[in-house]
């Protein structure tokens, strides 16, 4: 079994789903309110585990009434939560997010606990394989990738500025079209993968700027795309430590993406490997 750790953020969301999303400086009324577990670094780290890996989540929650809550789903699934920390002061992470009937959103992180989540407090040791993202501090993605021993995936969500060496590191740099745009042309030097999605109309994979792949996600009723980036990051990972080629790979990840934006919420919409396989027949 393929062992992958995702060193990231957890957080509880709190959805609203509504008519619309507002303008800016907009109040809509009338959306319905459900919560769900949450957190790009947990998200990833259930996608990868119902995807058919082996998990480790290294993270940090509060010590607060949310955190059973936040992880409840993970330790029911069979993700090692062992390298998670509890912070004693810092509340557990939450995010809130507008959902439109048409699956688009608006998020917002109250990140808590997860900017606790620092080297002095987390076990970052070696890893056969490694997912990161940027909703932790950047001291701690960098010290990761720097003990990583095998495959390392980067998605650099949300967009900030990273250590040039971390990047270089990379076997697989993750981002969307917006992330693509703040990094510019640099992404198209660095020495690994570099996967772009756009969304409904899919992914390219890219290697020194060139285009090896290109995948669109099968036909689907979308309802909320929250998660769906996650469901996508780690199946990615996951079909390239398979040694998938890499058009199956991409068409693996976009399938998962897919499915994950036909059901409400983060985790509880990420798919199950036979959900991803029977979708792609």
């Amino acid at each position: 079994m393929t062992r992958i750790t995702v060193v990231g953020s957890v957080n509880l969301d709190f959805v609203a789903s509504a008519s619309r999303l507002p303008a800016p400086g907009e109040t809509v009324t009338g959306a319905v309110l459900v919560r769900h577990p949450g957190g790009k670094g947990a998200n990833q780290a259930l996608a990868a585990r119902r995807l058919g890996a082996a998990v480790s989540l290294v993270g940090c929650v509060g010590a607060d009434g949310l955190a059973d809550e936040t992880l409840a789903l993970l330790r029911a699934e069979g993700v090692d939560l062992s390298g998670c920390a509890v912070h004693p002061a810092a509340p557990t992470g939450v995010a809130l997010i507008a959902v439109a009937p048409d699956g688009e959103n608006q998020i917002v992180v109250a990140s808590g606990a997860n900017m606790e989540a620092r080297p002095p407090n987390l076990p970052l040791a070696s890893q056969d394989a490694l997912i990161c993202q940027l909703e932790i501090p950047l001291e701690t993605v960098a010290r990761a990738v720097a003990f990583a021993r095998g495959f390392v995936c980067l998605n650099l969500a949300p967009a900030a500025p990273v250590p040039a060496d971390t990047l270089a590191r990379a076997d697989l740099v993750v981002v969307n079209e917006t992330e693509a745009a703040f990094y510019g042309q640099a992404l198209h030097a660095l020495p690994g993968l570099v996967a772009i999605t756009w969304g409904a109309r899919g992914a390219g994979l890219y290697r020194r700027g060139e285009l090896i792949a290109s995948a669109a996600p099968p036909p689907v009723e979308a309802i909320d795309a929250t998660g769906a980036g996650d469901a996508f990051v780690a199946a990615l990972t996951l079909a390239l430590l398979e040694r998938r080629p890499p058009e199956a790979a991409l068409a693996f990840a976009c399938a998962a993406g897919a499915l994950a934006a036909t059901r409400p919420g983060a985790q509880p919409s990420l798919p199950g490997r036979a959900e991803v396989e029977a979708l792609l027949r």
